[in-house]
Formats: structure tokens, sequence, C-alpha cells
């Protein structure tokens, strides 16, 4: 006798109802996981953990749930709320507001900034705050952040501006290959259409924004926030005064950092300054 499938539990959260619809849609259909399987390209067992939200669903599946159920978009909705999920509280505010942000500002002391990470960077990252995470939270965590950076893509594309502070470059997580082709990429987002990236040296001495991190996002409307982040939290600003003030010291720390031609050849200094 085959064993009874998992009862699932809908109304726990947007993660666990988009496991349940999909097990719905997919029965409805008479569509075994195999045959699931063979249409979206990804493993059975990984449907199946998806359908118990053991596991976050990739980007690319909600489409290709619709499109094989004939949904109109029923999945897509779910994964923008279950992508959300994934990150504590705290962090869903800030989440919503840079998925709606038509211009994003970000500044960081010590680390390169989620949207313009690679995977093997942040997976670096990830394994460094915590050794002991399992392969499969890490590949949840990487999966939201790509589930963000698929924003700047989004139609139309929101304008990105982000400054890193240069001990961001120096400071090495992964190793050498991996620092590189996180450099690399720093180089391709440094001066687009709709990105630029400019580099503060440690000449620039101390300056207000030191120590920790900034995101400010603009809306449609024009209304600004502001998310400053420490070591373990993070601060949702929403006053216009103190928004503003923020602002003013990133426009600052803006007007005083490498251009973007410049920082990219900084940074690639820094590439040829790394042990093969």
């Amino acid at each position: 006798m085959p064993a009874r499938p998992r009862e699932l539990t809908p109304d726990r959260s947007a993660r666990h109802l988009f496991g349940a619809k999909m097990r719905a849609y997919r029965e409805r259909g008479a569509i075994s996981l195999e045959g699931l399987s063979d249409v979206v390209k990804i493993s059975r067992s990984h449907l199946s953990r998806i359908e118990t939200a053991e596991a976050m669903p990739p980007p690319s599946l909600p489409a290709m749930l619709d499109a094989a159920f004939g949904t109109d978009g029923i999945f897509e909705e779910l994964y923008r709320l279950a992508s959300k999920e994934v990150h504590p509280d705290q962090f869903r505010r800030r989440m919503e507001l840079e998925a709606r942000a038509r211009i994003i500002d970000e500044f960081s002391c010590q680390l390169v900034t989620g949207l313009v990470q690679t995977e093997e960077y942040a997976r670096a990252l990830f394994q460094t705050y915590d050794p002991r995470r399992s392969p499969e939270k890490t590949e949840e965590l990487w999966t939201a952040r790509l589930s963000r950076q698929a924003h700047l893509r989004a139609d139309p594309q929101p304008d990105l501006s982000v400054i890193l502070d240069e001990a961001v470059l120096r400071r090495s997580y992964g190793g050498p290959a991996v620092m590189r082709a996180q450099l690399a990429h720093l180089i391709d987002v440094t001066l687009t259409p709709t990105s630029t990236l400019q580099v503060l040296p440690f000449e620039h001495g101390g300056h207000p924004l030191a120590g920790g991190s900034l995101a400010l996002f603009t809306l449609e409307d024009g209304t600004q926030v502001a998310w400053e982040e420490g070591f373990a939290s993070g601060t949702l600003l929403e006053d216009a005064a103190k928004v503003r003030h923020l602002r003013r010291a990133y426009d600052r720390l803006r007007a005083c950092a490498l251009s973007p031609c410049d920082s990219a050849a900084f940074i690639r200094s820094v590439m040829e300054a790394l042990p093969t």
C-alpha cells in the first residue's frame, strides 16, 4: 500500500498555502509528482518538499505552474507573498517597500549588498554567519535573495545606486575565487542604464554612516523611507525629517565617493591583488 500523502496546513503561511494549492491543482488534474517533474524540470523530491512547505519554491516555478494548471497568475501571486516569509517578521515591511521602490539607494560598510551579491558570495556569507546551517536552509535563503534580485529586472526596472566602503572589497568571503567573481560582477554594475556603483576609499576618512548599512527607498508617489541595519537587527524609518537627514548624509557620501568609472578601475586593482 503506498504511503499516505503528508497532511498539509495551508492556514499557517503563504508558503504552506502555495504547497497546498500546488497539490490540489496537481491532484485535480490527475498529475503525479513524477509527471509534474517532467513538465517543470524540477526533481520529484524537491517538488514534494515544496508541497509540504519544507522548501521554498524557486523563482522559475510559479509561472510554470500557472501555465501547467491554467491558473492565471495565482502561483505567481502566492510566490510574491511566500518569498517574503523566509525573512524574520521585522524585515517583511522592508522587503515590501524594496519591491515597490522605483529608486533604491544603498550604502554598505562591511558587506556587498544583497541586490548585487553573486550566488557563491551569498552562500559563503550564510555559512560564515551560521556554520551549522543545513544545506536546505542555505538553499532557501539563496532562493529568497534571488527573488529580491529579480526585482531589478522588473518592467519598469528600478534605478539602483550603491556605495560600498573599501572594506567591503578587501574583506574576503569564500576565498579568492569567490571574491574575484564577486568583484567582477560589481564592475559589471558600476554604470548601466539603471544602476551605478561607487567605492568610498579609506582615504576619505570617517563619515556619518560608518559602522552599518543604509537603504533608501523612493516609491512611485515620491514617498521616501529609510532602512538602517546593524549587526543583528534593522530599523525602518518613515518619519520625513529623519529620512531627510539620512538622505542628506547619503548624498554627501555619494559626492565624496569615486566616480563609477574610477570605482571600476579601483575594484579591478583589488581583483589583481588577490592570490591566484
